[in-house]
């Protein structure tokens, strides 16, 4: 009696390690490069970090609009220690294999981080709408409670937002390709792996990002508002000082969009576009707004930068 042995297709074994990537053919080098990397991170998140100090302990900086900086820097500080392992792992190590489950739980936090950090520009430019439209009630429409309030119910929404990621990517089968497009893990990069069918995963990745557009909309309305009340006032000299109070958070919102706009554009008109250019804005992307917040916040915001100066003359005398 003849038994045919059943055939094992090698293509649709299970893979459980993916594996990210530094910079393409200048591996020798990523030591080199985990250098200023370490670095922006360690700026990143010591300023982050002095931010919430300052406005813990400073009276003076009990305000609403500190209130929601200090959100903003909790989600710097998110997204920089989400991505730290595996840029660390990747330039410092040299070790890019991450597991199925680890990289999904990575996913998880750098969308979810990113999306706070897309609704907490949005709320600020609604604190500085409301801070020029009623000034004389600015303190009774945002108190402290409110402020909390505000800041719970956008954390639960960006949670439930991005929670169904893990999930429908756990779901999928992954059995051809494990190499990934950078040196952390994206829904999106993660979801192209899979040979199984991915729609859902693709639909819903749209429906987040129109999400982010969305945000980015209302913050633009909310400028266009904020420029028409400046418009309205006589004095020049006035008109300079409110908008000044707006400068800080313009600079956070370009420096936050711009990298994730250009991206898209690279992505959907110039495919052709060496992959090096890609993934130096995916990492300016993750790296660039962690760091530069602070730095921005700490030279345009005065009773920020007067605190600084002021601590600083204390160890010196």
């Amino acid at each position: 009696l003849h038994i045919s042995m059943p055939i094992i297709n090698t293509s649709e074994i299970e893979i459980s390690i993916f594996y990210l990537v530094g910079i393409p053919g200048m591996e020798p080098t990523n030591i080199w490069f985990s250098i200023p990397i370490c670095f922006m991170y360690l700026v990143a998140i010591l300023g982050n970090c002095a931010i919430l100090f300052f406005v813990k302990t400073e009276p003076s900086l009990h305000e609403p609009m500190y209130y929601f900086l200090s959100i903003l820097s909790l989600s710097d500080l998110g997204l920089s220690l989400s991505s730290l392992p595996t840029m660390l792992r990747v330039f410092l190590f040299s070790t890019p294999g991450i597991s199925l489950d680890a990289c999904i739980a990575q996913e998880f936090f750098i969308h979810g981080f990113s999306a706070m950090e897309s609704s907490v520009h949005l709320i600020m430019s609604f604190d500085r709408f409301i801070a020029i439209y009623y000034p004389l009630r600015y303190t009774s429409i945002l108190t402290s409670a409110r402020v909390i309030q505000i800041g719970l119910l956008f954390t639960l929404k960006n949670v439930l937002l991005i929670l169904p990621f893990p999930f429908t990517l756990k779901h999928l089968r992954y059995c051809k390709k494990n190499l990934l497009s950078h040196s952390y893990c994206l829904h999106q990069d993660v979801m192209k792996l899979a040979c199984s069918d991915n729609k859902v995963n693709v639909i819903y990745g749209l429906f987040v990002a129109l999400t982010g557009i969305l945000d980015l909309t209302f913050i633009f309305v909310s400028y266009v508002l904020i420029l028409k009340a400046v418009l309205s006032i006589a004095s020049q000299k006035e008109r300079l000082k409110v908008l000044n109070t707006c400068v800080s958070h313009i600079c956070a919102v370009l420096i936050f969009y711009m990298p994730i706009i250009s991206l898209a554009v690279i992505y959907r008109f110039a495919k052709h576009t060496s992959p090096l250019i890609r993934i130096l804005m995916a990492d300016v992307f993750l790296l660039i707004p962690p760091l530069m917040n602070p730095i921005v916040y700490c030279m345009k915001t005065q009773q920020i930068r007067n605190l600084i100066l002021g601590k600083l003359c204390q160890k010196q005398s």
